[in-house]
């Protein structure tokens, strides 16, 4: 809101010449209407704050007035002052809990202090700021949706001392204040989601084809600057051969310092991310041990790990020149471009390990190596189910995957896929489905959204005519209800505790085909007893000598038979019977299957 507009309107509101002690209720009535009409005028949250404050200390002569707001992730106040004559807010700081205002909200009553320096709880963290003496002050609580959310305190009334008064105007302003600066922050954070998720968007788009290690950290990384603001940062690769990080990409340092930044595993911050997985936010680094000093000018600083599927490649290091810079809002965001980085890196590592092998024996065992190594080393333990999975592979490497996704809330994610073709060009598609998938679902996108975020990104990254067929599904093991998208594959095959079928068949067509399709999702009800059976077409059309296919009828039949047999036999089971069926044949195709059982 332009200045001058915002002062005409608190001359024309009549506030200045409201004497505190005229008026009685007929003054506070009107005062509420007035400040009612004044708070409507915007709802930009920096311009409502200037506005409330200059409200208030009008309404009871005051000199000064601040307002800050609890924030959870961080431990001090941002506390937003403004003083008769200032021209601009004054951004102060306030630890957690302390003074009068910390006194007003674990009490969650007004408090009137006219003699605050013989009050025990008055605190000096404020007054030590200002270049003006406390003498007197009023703490009202802010309240929104039933929680206190904030304080307002007013400072040094003007003609003599707060009294009762003083109080209950303030109190009434209060609640319209509260509820203006509550919605106006409503509306600031989802701005800034709708923001971040568009930036997030934009970047795995670029990101999607590139393979430049280095250019797409740059972009990750200038994104980030947009998002949460940096003086200094990088992105720290880990080099498990020299045990040390490796600082593939980085802006802000000092050319001649940069040699520090090659930091051992258990240096610095950026080492104690490392080795607990867990990010760090240091509000002022000269009080915290663990910082290493490659910039004097850095006041604050935030680490994050940069980690795909629970596997550590990387660590993320932003550094600010500004006490108190970061909190958990900038951890959500990093988390959110860390995974995306961890893509990148995982898809570039893989590209090149490939690119450098010489012969196509090589390779092939490259590509057989990653395959294996990206399907789960055991089976999962879910209360109440039986779950299991099983790959067998054909002579030559294949493009078939199933994982187990922890989810948490007692929720697991349940993937199987097929990559068209066979080879090495199969499991490098394989290696960007599952690195996409995970960096998706990481993201907490609902599954019809993160069927439909993964089917782009693969669209931009596959040749024409490559595609990988798939299934989805998050199990609620504690509502025993599996949600799913099947993306052109193998329907599952859900066999009930009275025999009867059904198959897991919506969803839309295979991953990379079409860059815009869109997915649906259903969710499907299991009773003890109830099996449901995901397999790749390996099994169905696996062939004897005569060229017939072993058949879904032949399949559902050996389900029925072995429904009483765990999870991991029912796999073994149905492949023995394939291994008979093609007696003398090669297999054209990976077996792939996962049961999940309601036990």
């Amino acid at each position: 809101m332009n200045e001058q507009v915002k002062k005409e309107q608190l001359k024309e509101s009549g506030l200045k010449d409201a004497a505190p002690n005229g008026g009685g209720h007929s003054r506070l009535e009107k005062l509420l209407l007035q400040t009612s009409r004044l708070l409507n005028s915007t709802v930009e949250y920096e311009d409502l704050i200037r506005l409330a404050l200059q409200l208030v200390c009008q309404a009871v002569n005051s000199e000064a007035a601040f307002i800050f707001r609890i924030d959870e992730h961080i431990d001090h106040r941002r506390v937003r002052l403004w003083a008769q004559g200032d021209d601009d807010i004054r951004l102060l700081r306030k630890e957690q809990g302390s003074g009068v205002a910390g006194w007003a909200l674990d009490n969650e009553a007004p408090l009137i202090l006219n003699d605050p320096q013989n009050d025990p709880r008055f605190s000096t963290e404020i007054a030590d700021q200002l270049d003006f003496e406390i003498n007197n002050l009023i703490v009202i609580p802010l309240v929104s949706r039933g929680k206190a959310f904030g304080a307002l305190e007013v400072i040094n009334k003007r003609d003599g001392e707060f009294d009762e008064l003083d109080r209950d105007t303030l109190v009434g302003l209060s609640d319209q204040i509260a509820i203006s600066i509550d919605n106006s922050q409503l509306l600031r954070e989802a701005r800034r989601r709708v923001q971040e998720m568009e930036k997030l968007f934009e970047v795995g788009a670029k990101l999607s084809g590139t393979l430049d290690l280095e250019k797409a950290l740059k972009l990750i990384l200038n994104s980030t600057r947009e998002l949460v603001g940096f003086d200094a940062g990088g992105i720290f690769l880990i080099d498990s051969d020299k045990k040390e990080f490796d600082a593939v990409y980085h802006q802000g340092y000092d050319p001649q310092t940069e040699k520090d930044l090659h930091l051992k595993l258990d240096s610095g911050l950026i080492g104690w991310v490392a080795r607990n997985g867990e990010t760090a936010i240091v509000t002022d680094v000269t009080t915290d041990e663990r910082y290493f000093a490659a910039r004097g000018e850095t006041r604050s600083e935030i680490v994050a790990p940069v980690a795909v599927d629970d596997q550590l490649v990387g660590v993320f290091n932003l550094e600010s020149n500004i006490e108190g810079a970061y909190d958990g809002h900038s951890a959500d965001v990093l988390r959110a471009f860390g995974a995306q980085a961890a893509t990148v890196i995982e898809r570039t590592r893989l590209h090149g390990r490939i690119v450098s092998a010489q012969a196509l024996e090589k390779q092939l065992e490259i590509a057989h190596q990653i395959q294996t190594e990206f399907l789960p080393d055991e089976d999962p333990v879910i209360e109440g189910y039986d779950v299991s999975g099983i790959n067998i592979p054909s002579g030559e490497v294949g493009g078939d995957y199933y994982g187990f996704i922890e989810i948490g809330n007692g929720q697991m994610g349940l993937a199987i896929a097929d990559v068209s073709g066979k080879g090495v060009p199969a499991a490098l598609i394989m290696a960007s489905f599952r690195a996409s998938l995970i960096a998706e679902i990481r993201n907490h996108f609902s599954l019809s959204s993160i069927c439909r975020k993964v089917n782009k990104l693969l669209h931009d990254s596959v040749e024409p005519g490559d595609y990988v067929t798939g299934v989805y599904g998050a199990l609620n093991s504690l509502d025993h209800v599996i949600t799913y998208s099947n993306a052109g594959h193998n329907p599952p095959i859900t066999l009930r505790q009275d025999d009867s079928i059904t198959f897991l068949d919506k969803g839309g067509p295979p991953f990379g085909i079409i860059r815009g399709a869109e997915f649906e999702e259903r969710s499907v009800s299991l009773s003890v007893g109830d099996i449901v059976f995901f397999y790749t077409d390996g099994v169905t059309e696996a062939e004897n000598k005569a060229g017939d296919h072993f058949g879904e009828e032949r399949l559902i039949e050996l389900l029925k038979q072995n429904r009483n047999e765990t999870a991991r036999r029912i796999c073994e089971v149905i492949r023995d019977a394939v291994y008979r069926y093609t007696l003398g044949e090669t297999l054209l195709d990976d077996i792939t299957m996962l049961v999940v059982k309601r036990q």
